[in-house]
């Protein structure tokens, strides 16, 4: 059973969480503040904390970046702001999603589940991913082709290392720049193709992996 802290002040807003969070099979444990809520961090694992960021003693953004310093939790969002630079800082300190308050419950809960599915689907990846001769080594950041390492910028790394851990997932040329680059990037989509470029290159005779997909972006094919 899923265990997930909810952190807001509103206690009506705490028992409408935790009310359709327990018909979806979530265990809940609440939090009226930011510092209760790094204080039950401590104590407790959860699977994902729903917290809002107006509160009182510590705001949920702060309380966001105490708790990454504590352990790696899925953090969503809960404001009344629904301004682009809320989005795009909570986005920069680690936030995975962010929620817009009035909100519809079951919104939230399935965005609860799309989270933590990703979460334990990347957790499952392989540290070593291998098709033929290639040879894709997440811990060592290393790549070998016929035994060969093979040399690739920092940030082909990144691309590659990611479109993996997405296998067979469609990936927009937007959302590469914003997992890739991150929001603080002022680049355009040409960035993107100029680095699948150059990683098709380094990827030799598996260049092909990495499948274009017409006016949308690009995926790197399952490997079976």
């Amino acid at each position: 059973m899923p265990k997930i802290l909810v952190v807001d002040d509103e206690l009506r807003i705490r028992e409408i969480i935790r009310e359709y969070a327990e018909f979806n099979g979530f265990q809940v444990v609440q939090a009226e503040d930011g510092m209760e809520a790094v204080e039950k961090v401590r104590n407790e694992n959860f699977d994902l904390i729903v917290m809002d960021i107006m509160m009182p003693k510590l705001d949920g953004y702060s309380a966001c970046k105490e708790i990454k310093k504590i352990k790696e939790i899925p953090v969503i969002m809960l404001s009344a702001r629904g301004e682009e630079y809320d989005k795009l800082f909570g986005f920069e300190i680690g936030v995975d999603d962010y929620v817009v308050k009035p909100f519809s419950p079951k919104e939230l809960m399935a965005r609860i589940r799309a989270v933590i599915n990703r979460v334990n689907a990347s957790k499952k990846a392989e540290e070593i991913v291998t098709y033929q001769t290639l040879v894709i080594n997440f811990t060592a950041r290393e790549v070998t082709i016929d035994g060969e390492k093979i040399a690739m910028t920092p940030k082909e790394y990144d691309l590659l290392f990611y479109m993996v851990k997405n296998m067979n997932i469609a990936l927009s040329r937007e959302k590469l720049l914003e997992e890739v680059w991150g929001f603080d990037f002022y680049g355009d989509d040409r960035t993107v193709d100029t680095h699948i470029k150059m990683l098709r290159n380094s990827l030799r005779q598996y260049r092909n992996l990495i499948v274009t997909l017409r006016g949308m972006g690009y995926k790197f094919e399952k490997i079976q």
